[in-house]
């Protein structure tokens, strides 16, 4: 009894944070050595890791940063001699077939994460339509921007915003359906039961439990998608192409920044390049604050 006495209490005052000496890791112990050689190796890999990136940032900033302005941001781009300029164009072009591409790729994402994880997740068409949906994800992007030059572009004998969106939509699609299934999946059963206890019909309770409780996840999916979609050029050069004026129509040649930054930047002229600098820096904080976004609203709770 003594000694079943003194063990509980010392895995009590483990418990507390008040641990004896026979449960304190000795410094020099072998497990002990080891642990903090291979944390310290993890921090010098994360480190290295890092340099990459903030290299790129500072780059950016350094470069970009001192040609940003508010002509900057409003202007037309210039003509090959021209001074001055800007790439206010691009940045619509952008948003506007953004927009196209999450109006299209969330309705549907969401109604086919619906079927997948609460209809019949377990059906033949629900199993290949996710086995299809972790394909897609790994799609080469430019092979979108072929398949709608296929179907819209030869059709309207145009290029447009409107097959630029539709072309960012395809690569959208998977990640909206994977993060919105899994989503969902998360639900407790409990919280489905009690709503079906209380004579909820399945549509009441996919409605009023399921999306509600879901929706920090789906929300987050959608914002790493469209992060993903505002930085992609190969499928728009096949789809949007560029324009060097403002959007006018949806049926219309657009720009993007993507786009100008690959025209820019293999222009002989300084100007130019310090325009694909500027706009780099400004697609780079699109992105950033969309995934800064989409982190913070996968912590909240509705």
């Amino acid at each position: 009894m003594n000694d079943s006495h003194l063990s509980a209490e010392s895995i009590l005052q483990a418990v507390a944070g008040d641990a004896p000496r026979n449960l304190q890791r000795a410094p020099l112990e072998i497990r002990t050595l080891k642990s903090g050689a291979l944390t310290a190796l993890t921090w010098v890999m994360a480190v290295l890791a890092s340099i990459p990136l903030f290299s790129v940032i500072y780059m950016l900033l350094v470069e970009g940063g001192s040609r940003l302005d508010w002509e900057a941001l409003t202007a037309l781009p210039p003509s090959a001699f021209e001074a001055g300029g800007g790439f206010g164009n691009a940045i619509i072009g952008t948003l506007v077939m953004v927009g196209i591409a999450t109006l299209i790729s969330v309705p549907i994402g969401i109604l086919a994460s619906v079927y997948l994880a609460i209809l019949d997740p377990n059906s033949k068409l629900a199993q290949t339509a996710r086995f299809l949906a972790k394909v897609l994800t790994g799609f080469p992007s430019i092979l979108a921007g072929v398949f709608v030059y296929a179907t819209m572009v030869v059709t309207m004998k145009s290029y447009s915003a409107l097959a630029g969106g539709m072309a960012l939509a395809v690569l959208m699609l998977p990640t909206v359906i994977l993060a919105a299934e899994q989503a969902m999946m998360m639900v407790p059963k409990k919280m489905k039961d009690a709503a079906f206890g209380m004579g909820c019909t399945r549509t009441q309770v996919i409605w009023n439990v399921v999306l509600p409780t879901g929706m920090p996840g789906i929300l987050t999916g959608v914002m790493l998608a469209v992060a993903g979609a505002a930085g992609e050029s190969a499928p728009l050069l096949f789809t949007a192409l560029f324009s060097n004026y403002y959007l006018s129509s949806l049926t219309e040649p657009t720009a993007s920044l993507s786009i100008l930054i690959f025209n820019f930047s293999g222009m002989p002229y300084d100007n130019q390049i310090e325009l694909a600098w500027a706009a780099s820096l400004v697609l780079v904080l699109i992105v950033l604050v969309l995934n800064v976004v989409a982190r913070f609203v996968g912590r909240q709770k509705f």
